[in-house]
């Protein structure tokens, strides 16, 4: 039976949800209709994040990462706080990995102010108090104490119970769809159609696909990078209670190899790797690989580090080898000299995050980005911090491209 709504969302991760809930919360409307492509929600991109809700250090001032970043960790945490989610409130400290690192400190706390982020600096005898086993080089680091983690798949849950109870439809299982541009409806693999008054893509992985079966976005290209994790394992004697990170490269958008206590238990995982991915739901060795695909990806990759883009060779040096054990423990020792492969285990935690490129510009595309079609927008690039700052960045999507377009229409 054909159907329609007022909002059409594709992609049941965090940004389609909130986006959801906050139509409803504010009244814009109640005929929503959100489409996932699996048989469950969260399976990909916000079901397989770290679970760290970010403190708004590392993002240009003025960006649309900074500009909500912040508020968005404060909304998430007071909503899950009402909705009985546990959150683990326990920090965050940077340390540089190496001496001549020292000065992005500066820069981090630079940022960090000028986005509202809580940041102090710390001497050697505090650092040594939170984690007495971290790498001190130079007697300084960055105390993030807002910076907290929690489980993905928890919010996600309470998210997707709530949006039923009020009458937004859930379609799961919908693999394709065809767009018909001229009668805003969309008709789906079993011959139903959809008709809808705007079309919003947040289909993470799949967003740029997307995106261009309306031909909005047609320069851009995810490429998928793996995110493998470890744990330290059982009877390792190191005991980690908060946020460890080390100063990453500002140039490119990852923040190196970190260590993340679990919101569940008393674990403690150590990643994500960086490393280019076989496919965009590759996460086992063999599994969905997209040869094809692939091959442009790496060739694009090819590029960046012969014209060394963006500074793309130190990324390579530093970490694109992360997925082989060796360069993964000399990585995690940076922070934490005294660790060795015995206290490590591989972890079932595999995310892959899409990094969105322009293929025209060769430019890594660092924020969020959201492209206008005909009665449609397009969230093609939605990356960390997305899941901290879910809540405000829905207002931001409904306020500055949402409701100006239905009005203008």
């Amino acid at each position: 039976m054909n159907i329609s709504c007022d909002f059409l969302i594709v992609g049941g991760g965090t940004v389609g949800l909130t986006i959801a809930y906050q139509l409803l919360e504010r009244k814009i409307s109640n005929k929503i209709i959100i489409l996932d492509k699996e048989a469950e929600l969260g399976l990909h991109s916000s079901g397989r994040n770290s679970g760290v809700i970010h403190a708004g250090i590392y993002y240009e001032p003025g960006s649309l990462k900074a500009k909500v970043c912040v508020s968005g960790a404060k909304r998430l945490k007071e909503w899950s706080i009402e909705n009985g989610i546990k959150i683990k409130n326990c920090g965050k400290l940077i340390i540089p990995q190496k001496s001549d690192l020292d000065p992005q400190l500066d820069i981090l706390y630079e940022r960090g102010k000028k986005n509202g982020a809580v940041l102090n600096f710390i001497g050697a005898k505090e650092i040594e108090k939170l984690v007495p086993e971290a790498n001190i080089t130079t007697g300084r680091a960055l105390w993030s104490p807002n910076t907290s983690v929690i489980n993905p798949i928890n919010v996600i849950s309470v998210l997707q119970s709530k949006l039923k109870s009020k009458g937004v439809k859930i379609i799961n299982s919908v693999k394709d769809f065809k767009p018909n541009k001229k009668t805003n409806e969309i008709e789906l693999t079993s011959g139903q159609k959809i008709k809808y008054g705007y079309f919003i893509n947040s289909a993470g992985l799949q967003a740029d696909k997307v995106a261009q079966k309306f031909d909005v976005g047609m320069d851009y290209r995810i490429i998928p990078f793996k995110g493998i994790y470890w744990q330290l394992s059982k009877n390792c004697p190191i005991n980690i209670k908060l946020n460890l990170y080390p100063v990453p490269d500002l140039n490119v958008p990852f923040l190196g190899v970190h260590f993340t206590p679990s919101a569940k238990d008393n674990s403690v995982f150590i990643g994500p790797t960086a490393i280019p991915s076989l496919g965009r739901e590759n996460y086992r060795l063999f599994e969905n690989i997209e040869f094809q695909n692939s091959i442009i990806d790496f060739s694009f990759l090819a590029k960046q580090y012969l014209l060394d883009i963006d500074g793309f060779r130190k990324y390579v040096r530093e970490q694109a080898f992360l997925g082989i054990p060796a360069f993964f423990l000399n990585s995690a020792q940076d922070l934490i000299p005294s660790l060795n492969r015995s206290h490590l285990k591989r972890s079932s935690k595999v995310g892959i995050r899409a990094q969105l490129f322009n293929m025209n510009t060769n430019k890594i595309i660092k924020d969020f980005l959201c492209l206008k079609g005909e009665k449609s927008l397009h969230i093609i690039s939605a990356i960390s911090p997305a899941f901290t700052a879910s809540f405000s960045f829905a207002d931001l999507v409904i306020d500055n491209y949402l409701l100006k377009n239905i009005n203008k229409s």
